[in-house]
């Protein structure tokens, strides 16, 4: 059997770099890496485990037997092993036999940087490269303008294993089948961006893929790596973008993942009050090492580079930024000036940041974070954290409790919808509608709409209207754009059946419309993050549970006229107070009959006044449909 030969990619700049945490292509150095050396094909291995004493690559080529291929250690204290193997090549099936200095332990560990990794619940790494051909030129250049903060940005979230079944098989779709199908969905659905729950490869499918084992692989369920790239390549020639979940807030304990990796707690905090994640039961990474935050962020920039990914959303950032986050008093250590910000984290996030927007300015990082944290969304150099975009947690639970009553009590929360602008511009924030919000007995969101059939249905195209005309960018989970009427299960797909109803064709229909007229509408999206982007005309008109708005662009002629009626009370003759004279028109009515309203409350040609109302010098007389919004524009 062939012998390891002493190798090594890495330059001495590479080890100051790691060593430092500032080496962010870790990816290009570390994990399995086939080649042709001396004229020899083979592979290259590298592994950080600075508490090992000996390494071995175990795997299908040499019976799974430790010490017949024992890595060789770096000499300048890096905690690397390293070596070439002759003869091992793309698919062969691996792990590191690693033993410890600390009491002799042993422990099997898959590859952190592998490029693929065996189909779950298989767990060794595999040999991977592949030479695919990109064909998105044309997006890549472009796609600055469209991940910009002042461009329509209208996501639609997927959990790959529950979007659709191959019926006739009772299997999910591939990567592959996925890149015809979905895009061909997204596309017709109008909505600018898709983002997937983690594809990170991960052991367990009840965790929906957030406890990753193998942060640079993406999953075998679906495919291969090639055919995930196919993926992503024919969304970007479809002219959509595709965000993915990255979760470097915690980790699994399986045996074969990060944990416990070299006898040592390498990659997790040794304190368990910093370590140990309570709620999820897994483990927290040690961001004050600097060999972990060069880990996390090559992790951060892999993505964006080799898979052309054009916007990370960050999970569980809350979790990170506080001490004492799920812990009661005497559970956690306060900070080196006695607060409950985790300093290490806080500077890590903004190191991330940085990095990506360093390297990748045209795409976008998003927080999901629930607190109030300031700043989450600002540039660090303004001492911001630095993502791009936050989830607005708080609109999300205001809005679903509002709408949630029945309409002869709304009167009474009228502060529940006006509320989010007293806080929306303070960062960019993004409406999302997630997976987090149709599990766990919450139900639907079709589910939560109060009334009868009818206003059931009446009540989510309008509760999806004021969404699509708030200020910030949209995220609406798989289901929601058709009404789906039962809670989200990862095992089954979207009750696509559905769409034989009327009810449910005219949500889709909606939906489709809605993203049309965001993106259409400069309004909607040129200041979108802006104060200068929204003026209130009444938010005092509680009796009759009215929200009338105006959404402005750059141009004054692109103002939009928004007005919610949020009662089953339809209101013929409602005096709209205006700024200016002019002709209106009805560009949006969420009753139209497409979208199985009544159509009966349409505005044609309208024309205003010089009768002042609403404290505006001017007015014009609509009609509001019943649970509906209208939306008017200067003709």
């Amino acid at each position: 059997m062939a012998e390891v030969i002493l190798h090594s990619l890495f330059t001495d700049f590479d080890i100051s770099l790691f060593k430092s945490g500032k080496h962010y292509r870790l990816y290009e150095k570390f994990g399995s890496h086939p080649m042709t050396l001396n004229g020899v094909e083979g592979t290259y291995f590298a592994v950080w485990a600075p508490s090992a004493k000996m390494v071995s690559v175990i795997g299908d080529f040499n019976f799974w037997l430790e010490g017949d291929h024992k890595l060789f250690v770096r000499w300048d204290g890096s905690g690397i092993w390293e070596g070439f193997i002759p003869e091992v090549g793309k698919g062969n099936i691996y792990k590191y036999k690693i033993q410890s200095h600390i009491n002799d332990v042993k422990t099997e560990k898959a590859d952190p940087y592998a490029r693929r990794s065996e189909h779950p619940p298989k767990t060794a790494s595999e040999v991977w490269d592949d030479n695919y051909k990109w064909k998105d030129k044309k997006w890549m250049s472009k796609r600055a303008t469209k991940n910009a903060l002042d461009s329509p940005f209208s996501v639609y979230e997927v959990h790959l294993g529950s979007w659709k079944k191959q019926v006739e098989e009772g299997r999910f779709l591939s990567y592959a089948e996925l890149a015809d199908e979905l895009v061909a969905y997204v596309k017709d659905m109008n909505f600018t961006h898709v983002e997937f729950m983690p594809i990170m490869e991960y052991p367990y499918d009840p965790s929906w893929g957030y406890q990753i084992t193998g942060y640079f692989s993406p999953t075998s369920r679906f495919g291969y790596p090639d055919e995930f790239k196919l993926l992503v390549d024919k969304l970007h020639q479809a002219d959509i973008g595709i965000i993915v979940d990255w979760v470097p807030s915690h980790f699994p304990e399986d045996a074969h993942g990060l944990g416990f990796f070299d006898g040592s707690h390498l990659y997790e905090h040794p304190d368990r009050r910093k370590g140990y994640h309570p709620d999820w039961k897994s483990l927290i990474f040690n961001y004050g090492r600097n060999e972990v935050k060069s880990f996390l962020i090559s992790n951060a920039l892999f993505w964006l580079d080799q898979y052309h990914v054009d916007g990370l959303r960050v999970d569980a950032v809350a979790s990170m930024l506080f001490l004492d986050y799920s812990r009661n008093d005497g559970e956690w250590e306060p900070n080196m000036y006695g607060g409950r910000e985790n300093l290490e984290a806080i500077d890590f996030l903004k190191e991330m940041n940085e990095a990506v927007y360093q390297n990748y300015p045209d795409v976008q990082t998003i927080a999901e974070e629930s607190t109030a944290f300031p700043m989450i969304s600002r540039p660090t150099f303004l001492g911001g954290i630095g993502f791009g975009m936050k989830w607005m947690m708080g609109w999300m639970h205001d809005t679903l409790q509002y709408f949630s009553k029945e309409p002869i009590y709304r009167k009474h929360h009228h502060n529940d919808l006006t509320f989010s602008m007293t806080y929306a511009f303070t960062e960019n924030f993004m409406l999302p509608l997630s997976h987090d919000e149709v599990v766990y007995g919450k139900r639907s969101i079709l589910g939560r709409m109060p009334g009868d059939e009818w206003q059931r249905f009446a009540n989510l195209r309008l509760l999806y209207s004021y969404m699509f005309t708030h200020p910030g960018t949209k995220l609406l989970f798989q289901g929601a754009e058709i009404g789906q009427g039962e809670e989200w299960n990862f095992q089954t797909s979207i009750d696509w059946h559905l769409l034989e109803y009327d009810g449910h064709k005219g949500i889709q229909n909606l939906i489709r419309d809605l993203n049309k007229l965001y993106k259409k509408e400069p309004a909607l999206f040129e200041k979108q993050f802006s104060s200068e982007g929204f003026e209130w005309i009444d938010y005092g008109d509680y009796e009759n549970s009215t929200f009338p708005y105006i959404r402005k662009g750059h141009n004054q002629e692109d103002d939009l006229i928004i007005v919610l009626n949020m009662t089953p009370v339809p209101r013929e003759n409602y005096r709209l107070g205006l700024p200016r004279k002019g002709k209106l028109k009805e560009v949006f009515n969420s009753d139209h009959k497409s979208y199985n309203g009544t159509g009966e409350f349409h505005n044609k040609a309208l024309k205003v006044t010089d009768e002042p109302w609403h404290w505006k010098d001017y007015s014009v007389e609509i009609k509001l449909p019943p649970l509906g919004m209208v939306a008017l524009k200067y003709s």
